[in-house]
């Protein structure tokens, strides 16, 4: 490739010239890091937080560059367990992925709902519901035992579970119905609050979509 010299400006002599061909137009630099892939297979029931220190530990010692896939297919277990990873998920520095790759019932909801970035396989399912315990002791330590494990349990739900999860069926579920989806409808639940929308459709609109549709339908039934 020729170079063309400026206008108005003397010309250099050949040594110069020789002198600037061997400078580069551009110059390139590169860095290497070191990415760290990391699997971990929460596979089965949820156990005691004992027997996941290893997996709370690299979450908490990971460095912002690694990723970490926790790969899910649970039936469920362990509330504590489940809340203590979802809360160092919410610490680590790296990117964690949850990956669904069957069903994530109960707490395996929550931790799918609690990674950095969710995938799912074509044939998955999700469920919710209200949470269950065995209380002992007087009836007065009881009471006060639901009250506050209820309470905390709908302050844990809202927080990790919207706004996948609308205010009605949180309300629902605490109520004492379960919510299944399948991965259809996951899908279009996370494309809707990617998009910046609501997870579901107000019940509200619902219904007057339900109404429109079927006035259309009676006037073409009925022209004129």
């Amino acid at each position: 490739m020729s170079r063309l010299p400026l206008r108005n400006q003397p010309r250099q002599n050949d040594d110069d010239d020789d002198d600037e061909d061997s400078v580069p137009l551009f110059r390139r630099y590169e860095a290497q890091g070191t990415v760290r892939q990391i699997s971990f297979y929460l596979s089965g029931e949820i156990g005691a937080p004992i027997y996941y220190t290893d997996l709370l530990y690299t979450l908490r010692s990971a460095s912002n560059t690694d990723v970490i896939f926790l790969h899910l297919n649970t039936p469920g277990g362990n509330f504590d367990t489940g809340l203590q990873i979802i809360n160092n998920i919410a610490a680590s520095p790296a990117h964690v992925i949850t990956i669904l790759e069957a069903r994530a019932y109960s707490m395996g909801a929550l931790l799918f709902l609690a990674g950095d970035e969710l995938i799912l396989h074509d044939t998955c399912q999700l469920m919710f519901h209200n949470y269950s315990s065995a209380l002992i002791g007087k009836g007065n330590e009881q009471q006060a035992q639901v009250l506050a494990s209820s309470k905390w349990f709908e302050k844990v739900m809202r927080h990790v579970c919207r706004p996948f999860l609308a205010d009605v069926e949180l309300e629902r579920i605490f109520k004492g119905e379960d919510i299944w989806m399948d991965s259809d409808e996951i899908r279009r639940r996370l494309h809707r609050i990617q998009k910046g929308e609501p997870s579901t459709r107000p019940a509200k609109d619902r219904s007057k979509a339900k109404v429109e549709a079927g006035l259309e339908k009676k006037n073409r039934r009925n022209p004129g």
